[in-house]
């Protein structure tokens, strides 16, 4: 019997993608943000609110977001539109 488990277990995993692609969509990798700056703009430590990330994701869907509390995820999932 432990056999017969076994042989269907990997099923699992390509079952745990479609259902994550289903509730939530594909990921999507930040490419760029657009930030205020406070007069310091080169300063990599200077505080930074930013106001809009743009991802790209699968067959180079592109997506460009408002910031959520002035901050950019660098992974975040989306809908397609053709759902």
């Amino acid at each position: 019997m432990i056999r017969i488990v076994a042989l269907f277990l990997w099923l699992a995993v390509p079952i745990a993608g479609y259902a994550t692609y289903v509730a939530y969509g594909t990921p999507h990798l930040i490419v760029s943000r657009h930030f205020l700056d406070n007069g310091d703009r080169h300063n990599p430590f200077a505080k930074r609110i930013y106001t809009r990330c743009r991802y790209i994701g699968w067959r180079w869907h592109e997506v460009t977001t408002s910031a959520q509390a002035g901050r950019c995820p660098w992974i975040r999932f989306f809908q397609s539109d053709a759902h």
